[in-house]
Order: structure tokens, then sequence, then C-alpha cells
């Protein structure tokens, strides 16, 4: 019952489909990537993954963390099996040789992740940040600051942890009052300052997996101006250099619904010993590099946790038998109450096609953003980089919502395949529903990316880099196929859809906001169709094992493109639609 990564599966969508490594060679730090190397990383990958995280995750769940005295220990194993995976290398696949890296493409790593989160979330959610942490400080920190805390942190020996959150600040970190004093003393380093305040829901920020931990924490400068413009971003490690103890306290550790061998930690900084990290009320904008990272990764969490629902599903489906199916004929004269196994049910059949359709979708979409996230920054031609950061703005917002939230409602799915026993802990179906979960709401909530999108990416330029975006796509598609013609026409009435959104706005200030969530859904069933239209055209997709969820793309899920843009249109004032033009 322990997950199991599938390379072939990974191997299809990554050269055939992205053509992959023809693309990152167009990269000067790339020029080396190979298939057979990218193969070899994902097999090895895929086997530390199933055989190393996967057998720790229902007893981590049972374990859990436990705290005793300002001190947390994870689970049976889990400590074991993070040495091994820094001492391997696996933290710094994605990291720059100069810092001790491998400097591979982001996408093995996303790949990895994807792999390690479905495995064990829990676990993963430990070394899960560090790649942000690591382009936080190598952007925005001070040489002394990069000298001593960059290698250790990109190799993976010290893991880092985010405490932004307080009691009164959740989502509006604008409310942090957490302090940070200058010190002013003639031997003090530069940039060094005494943290005071609390922080909740701190990830792992205590444990026992490394031998230091690097917090990242927003505090207020004295004088500093009201709001996140105040904000400040500083390191504050929990062991100073010479091995000393830092004034940082873990006061206790939250009981969860899921994740229970993650520590989610409250935190207390006594004039604790730190560093600033960039400019003074810049906090924000340095953390953002990191929770932007995150992000995406947290998309792969959904399609990770979906896929190890959907695999424990399917195989319990091909497993148990349960009544006739509809249509079914006796084998033999008297074998007229025999049982028929689940899958040929069609309600079952149903459900794990729609989870496979969002899934391997989702897969494309994600391994493409992380291709063109190393290419926004090494690609060398001005405007292509230009393009892959616009996809990866717009994008990025849409993997995390959509995919979080069919991480969960699809993982609720794959546990009704097992009817009472998915209730039950023994089949291991209903901890990937605890799990999932929360992926809805951290690194910023489903709800605050679809604002993201709308508001802040989409209306300022009124549409027009979602235009182009969604242009190049529409370009990619052949209108001699049917499914692409239609995928072609559903684009042209998004466009007409962003138009009337952009128009009702400007009379109602208000409405982006409600209308954020269906329209964040809508985009996302196109990318999703478009990906599925990327598939269904490479050699080889004429499988049953592509061809069945490509079915249910077609009759299942993309008809509930026309469902969101008419709940976004019902909320719009009749003036504001375009009815010459549907």
């Amino acid at each position: 019952m322990h997950y199991q990564p599938r390379p072939d599966d990974i191997a299809f969508l990554v050269f055939d489909v992205l053509q992959a490594p023809a693309f990152l060679q167009t990269l000067p730090g790339q020029a080396e990537t190979d298939a057979p190397l990218m193969a070899q990383i994902l097999d090895a990958a895929a086997q530390f993954a199933g055989k190393v995280v996967a057998p720790l995750n229902a007893s981590g769940d049972a374990v859990g963390c436990r705290w005793a005295q300002g001190e947390v220990t994870t689970p049976p194993g889990f400590a074991d099996a993070y040495r091994a995976f820094w001492q391997a290398g696996w933290p710094a696949l994605a990291a720059a040789p100069e810092d001790g890296g491998q400097g591979l493409p982001r996408l093995l790593e996303i790949v990895l992740y994807e792999w390690l989160h479905a495995a064990n979330h829990a676990w993963t959610m430990a070394p899960g940040l560090i790649h942000g942490a690591y382009e936080c400080l190598k952007q925005h920190g001070s040489a002394a600051l990069q000298a001593q805390y960059l290698a250790p942190l990109a190799s993976g020996e010290w893991l880092p942890t985010m405490c932004l959150t307080e009691a009164q600040a959740g989502s509006d970190l604008g409310l942090v009052q957490t302090l940070a004093q200058p010190v002013d003393d003639a031997g003090a380093i530069p940039d060094e300052h005494r943290i005071r305040g609390s922080k909740i829901f701190a990830s792992n920020a205590e444990h026992d997996l490394s031998d230091n931990i690097l917090h990242l924490v927003l505090a207020r400068l004295p004088g500093a101006a009201p709001g996140p413009k105040g904000l400040s971003l500083f390191l504050v490690p929990k062991r100073l250099p010479g091995g000393t103890r830092n004034a940082v306290h873990c006061e206790r550790i939250e009981e969860k619904m899921g994740l229970h061998g993650s520590a989610t930690c409250q935190m207390r900084f006594d004039d604790a010993t730190g560093w600033l990290v960039g400019e003074r009320g810049a906090g924000l904008a340095a953390m953002f590099l990191m929770m932007n990272a995150a992000r995406l990764m947290v998309a792969g969490q959904g399609m990770g946790l979906l896929d190890a629902a959907w695999q424990k599903a399917h195989a319990y489906a091909h497993e148990r038998r349960q009544m006739r199916a509809p249509g079914a004929r006796p084998a033999s004269r008297g074998d007229s109450d025999r049982a028929d196994l689940l899958i040929e049910h069609p309600a079952m059949r149903r459900i794990l096609d729609v989870q496979r359709c969002w899934i391997d979708g989702g897969r494309v979409l994600a391994y493409r953003t992380a291709l063109l996230l190393d290419a926004a920054h090494e690609h060398p031609d001005a405007a292509q980089r230009a393009q892959a950061q616009r996809w990866c703005s717009l994008v990025t917002p849409v993997l995390k919502a959509a995919w979080t939230r069919q991480g969960f409602e699809g993982a609720s799915d794959c546990l009704q395949v097992f009817g009472g026993h998915g209730y039950v802990r023994e089949w291991g179906v209903e901890q990937h529903v605890r799990d999932a979960r929360v992926a809805m709401i951290y690194e910023g909530s489903n709800e605050i990316q679809a604002i993201d999108l709308l508001v802040r990416k989409v209306l300022p330029d009124q549409g027009l880099g979602l235009a182009q975006l969604l242009r190049s796509l529409h370009a990619e598609l052949d209108p001699k196929l049917a499914f692409d013609a239609q995928l072609r026409a559903a684009m042209a009435e998004f466009d007409v859809l962003t138009a009337e959104v952009i128009d009702a706005a400007q009379a109602d200030a208000q409405l982006p906001y409600a209308v954020a969530d269906d329209y964040l859904q809508a985009l996302a069933l196109l990318l999703l169709g478009w990906a599925w239209s990327r598939i269904a055209r490479t050699p080889g997709a004429d499988a049953a094992r592509w061809q069945q969820p490509l079915q249910a793309l077609r009759t299942r899920v993309l008809p509930q493109l026309d469902l969101r843009i008419d709940l976004v249109r019902r909320q719009m004032p009749k003036a504001a639609l375009r009815q010459s033009e549907h």
C-alpha cells in the first residue's frame, strides 16, 4: 500500500510531450542536460521516494511529532531518511554549482518533490522549503550571510523555515508586530538585530532532522511604516556561529487534522540574534521570492497526493468484487450471482479516470512552468525571458489553487471507491484526504491565489498579458482536429469573458473579488484542455492509459467550463455583457 512513483509515465510527459531536453539545451547552463541523464536521475529519485520515504508515511502519521521542554522529536525513521536524503545530494539538485549544487534543471526538482509529497507529505514538509529559502538568500542576502549560510542551505545540511504568521496576522501580514532592534555595539556584525515577538503556524521550526534551523522571520524595525511596507526580513538561526543556542524557543506544537509527522510550531523570539536579509522595509518582496517558489511545489503536492490516493483506489478497484456490473452477463449458467470487480462498474471508472485527467494534465502544466522558470532566468533572448516570466506569473496561482482543490476533492472521491473501508485507517486513503486539505490554505490561500490572478495580474494591464499567453496556446492547436477546434472556441469565449469582467470592474470595484474563484477555475479548465491536446497529439498517446482520462476530460471535466463562465456572468450587471458576441 506504499506509494510507488512511475517513471515511465513521467518520461512520456517530459521527453515525448514536452520535449524537455531539446528545450533545456537552448539555455546556456543546461547545454549538457540530455534525456539519458534526466532519466537516470528520475529513476534514482523514484527509488528513493518509493523505498526510503514512502514506508514511513503511515507510521509517521500514527506516531506523529512529540514536543517536550522546547524540543521536537520526529517519528521513528524520519531523521535517518533525511540524513540519507541530503547526503545523497538531493536538496542541491537545482542549486548553483558555485554554492555546492548540481546546477540541474528545476524540472527535475519539481518531479522529485511531487513524488516525495505523494510518498510522505509530512516528511517532505521539512526539505520542501529549501530551494525557496536558498533563492531568497542568494538574491537578497549580504555577502557575509551568504558566506556563512548559503552552502549548508543549498546542500540541505541545515534546514530553513518561514516565520510569518502571528495570532492576529494570518493572510494580512501587514498586522505583524514582531520587533527587530538594531544592534549598535562596536563588535556587532553588520545588519545584526535583536528579534522579539511570537510566531504561529511555523512548519518545522523545531525538529531533530538537522543540526541547525535557519528561521526567516518577518519583523518590524523601530519607526517603520505601518502595514506591509514596514516589514523587513531577518535570518535568525537556531544555533549561532560557534554553536551557541540562540534565544529562539518552541513553546508548543499544534494538534492538526493531518500532517502529524510534521511539527507546526508556536515560536517565541526573546531578543534573538538575527541579520537583515535585503533592504529595510522590503521584507515582503524578499519573502515572496520564497513563497512563489513554494507555490509551484504546493501545486505538485496536490498532484502527488491525488496520485497517491488514485494508486490505492485503482489497486482496490481491481481486487474488490462488489455486485454485478450494469450490463454484465453471467459467465455461465448458475453464475448469475457472481460479483464483478469494482473497476467494471461505470461509476468507479468515472472517478478514477477523472482523477487521472487532472493528474496528468496538471503535470504537463507544472513541468512546463518549471522549464520556463529556468528560461526566465537563463534564456539568451530577452523576449523569450519575458514570455517565460509571463507564463510563470499567470499560471502559478492557477496551478496552486486549482490543483490543491482537486487534490483534496479528488482524494475524497478516491476514498469513495473503498466504501466504508476507505473511512478507516487500515487502507491509508483517509490519510491522503486529511493531509491534502491544508494545501488549499497555506502559501497563500486559494482565494488569495484567485485574487492574485485576476485583480493583481489581469486587471492592471487590461488583460493584455493573459491574452498574449492564450494566443500562443491557441496557435499551437490544430483547427482540423475537433477537440482542438473546441478549445480554440473556448479560448475565444474566455477572451470575451475577460473583457466583460474588465468593463464591469470599472463600475464595481468589488466585483473582481466576487468572481475571482470562478474565473480562475475557468482558466484552469482551459489550460487543462490545452495540456491534454498536447498529450493527444503525441505519438504513443493512443494507448488506453492515455485515452481513458482523455475521454473523461471531454465528457466529464471540460464541460464544467461553461458552468464556470456562466457563474462569473451571473454576478455581473447585464450592461457589462457583450450580448452581440454570445
